[in-house]
């Protein structure tokens, strides 16, 4: 009897250690997409401290301090967007794991940007702005910081959007419109913007003709063969031959400016060396793996799924040393023009800036980068190793191609533009398999049109929101530009 007075009270303890309970579910569930940007923007701040602490007490340290910050928004901005373009097709075919491909590739990104990210970097982002045309040096401090800001807003609108767009074209079209409200539109180097607006259609077409052109190889060859085995075994290691061949010549060409400077010719040598040796190495290997496996497709993938995890990496190195350079670019031009007063066509950029690009890239693509890893690993079309081996094979290809016939060309427009090529393909292969059926087969059930259109194997909406994104880049990312300059101009000048 005596603990009949006492259950009243357990009850109403029960119920109100419930509604904590519910209370602090909520606040997790509700505080949980805040964590991301909270750690973002503990980065920003640590990179304007950072920047502080290493200049002391210069007289325009508060103008490096800010852009030092924006230059961090940059960098994760970028590890949030473009490093899904080289990590996207091996997690879309199961060769890595989501966890396993932001390893990876924040390892690769950094190494390639503090091991070989070049020394010197255009102020004026590949030649479009003449310096000459800007009046003074405080000026051109306000048009740099305004295309890092308008920039890194604009690559961070894309990846809301889900939309792959290219980093050194954002930062383009923000030097384009800073210059212009800077110093008008006489300052433009309008023929270097026309070979970067040719690069918007040649980048993705070519990107995709050759990823379409190396599949269909790879259906010839290995994939319709009765003895599916005995054709992987002759012709998976010429294929890692080539890949080899192609990112050694890559590497040579994009990676190692900081060590030596090389040319086509001697990069060309190189890549066919790398690529000779890889053969040797790779067909006894192909062989011992292929013992015992099945007769089909899926042990194809087995055998394609290093090849490409090691394609993946060597994508994020050259990215890391090649596009992060072009992305601190401006903060680099700030830095020299505060510290010596002068505006240089190409500055020195210092081992802090590129630490800030290199560890933003890996923060961005930690915190952000899943959601765009989706988008062009599995949303786009569906890739298994083959296909994506084709297309990261196609990245490399294409970018020497380029090169050699001096093309301004984005690594983002090649690599999304091949996963489109190999959906395209296949969406024309199986069109022309029913259309062999149907002709040896007239008395079967034809597809209906609606039932035809469902079945195609590249979605629509996303190829119209990245190509939109592809077209308006440049002329978004300089008409942000231009406003920031003139309310920055109003405030500061």
């Amino acid at each position: 009897m005596s603990d009949a007075p006492e259950r009243p009270q357990w009850k109403t303890l029960d119920r109100d250690l419930n509604r904590i309970s519910q209370l602090e579910l909520a606040t997790a569930y509700v505080s949980r997409p805040l964590v991301a940007p909270g750690i973002a923007l503990v980065f920003i701040v640590l990179a304007g401290v950072g920047a502080a602490v290493f200049l002391g007490s210069a007289p325009t340290n508060f103008v490096v301090v800010a852009a030092a910050a924006f230059g961090a928004y940059m960098a994760l901005n970028i590890g949030a967007n473009d490093v899904a373009n080289n990590m996207g097709p091996a997690v879309g075919a199961n060769a890595l794991t989501m966890g396993g491909a932001i390893v990876i590739a924040a390892l690769a990104e950094s190494a390639g940007a503090l091991l070989a990210g070049g020394d010197v970097v255009s102020t004026i982002s590949k030649g479009i702005i003449d310096p000459s045309g800007v009046s003074s040096a405080e000026i051109f401090i306000w048009a740099m910081m305004a295309a890092l800001i308008s920039s890194a807003l604009w690559v961070n609108l894309a990846t809301w959007v889900g939309a792959p767009v290219s980093t050194t074209h954002s930062v383009v079209g923000g030097v384009m419109g800073a210059g212009i409200a800077a110093a008008g539109f006489g300052a433009v180097n309008w023929p270097t913007m026309s070979k970067i607006a040719a690069s918007w259609v040649i980048s993705p077409v070519l990107g995709g003709v050759i990823a379409a052109a190396f599949l269909a190889f790879i259906k010839a060859k290995i994939i319709y063969q009765d003895d599916k085995i005995a054709a992987a075994r002759r012709w998976v290691p010429v294929l890692v031959g080539i890949m080899a061949g192609a990112f050694a010549t890559y590497l040579a060409l994009k990676g190692l400016k900081k060590i030596v400077k090389i040319d086509l010719e001697i990069a060309l040598l190189i890549g066919a060396t790398v690529g000779g040796l890889s053969y040797v190495i790779t067909a006894p290997l192909i062989k011992r793996q292929s013992e015992g496996m099945e007769n089909r497709n899926k042990s194809l993938k087995a055998l394609f799924a290093l090849p490409l995890v090691i394609s993946a990496t060597l994508l994020s190195f050259a990215h890391g040393a090649n596009d992060v350079a072009n992305a601190v670019g401006p903060l680099a031009a700030i830095v020299h023009t505060a510290q010596f007063g002068d505006i240089a066509a190409k500055v020195t950029i210092p081992t802090w800036v590129m630490v800030i690009g290199a560890f933003g890239i890996s923060f961005g693509l930690f915190l952000f980068g899943p959601k765009l890893i989706r988008m062009v690993g599995s949303q786009i079309t569906k890739l298994n190793p083959m296909r994506a081996y084709c297309v990261s094979l196609s990245a490399a290809i294409t970018v020497i191609v380029a090169s050699w016939l001096g093309l301004p060309v984005s690594s983002t427009h090649i690599a999304v533009g091949a996963v489109f090529g190999v959906g395209f393909f296949r969406e024309w292969h199986m069109e022309r398999r029913l259309k062999r059926t149907s002709a040896s087969r007239p008395a079967e059930k034809r597809i209906a049109p609606e039932e035809r259109r469902r079945r195609k194997l590249v979605r629509r909406s996303h190829f119209m929101t990245i190509v939109a994104a592809w077209v308006i880049t440049v002329p978004a990312a300089a008409l942000l530009s231009g406003c920031v300059f003139l309310v920055l101009s109003a405030i500061a000048l």
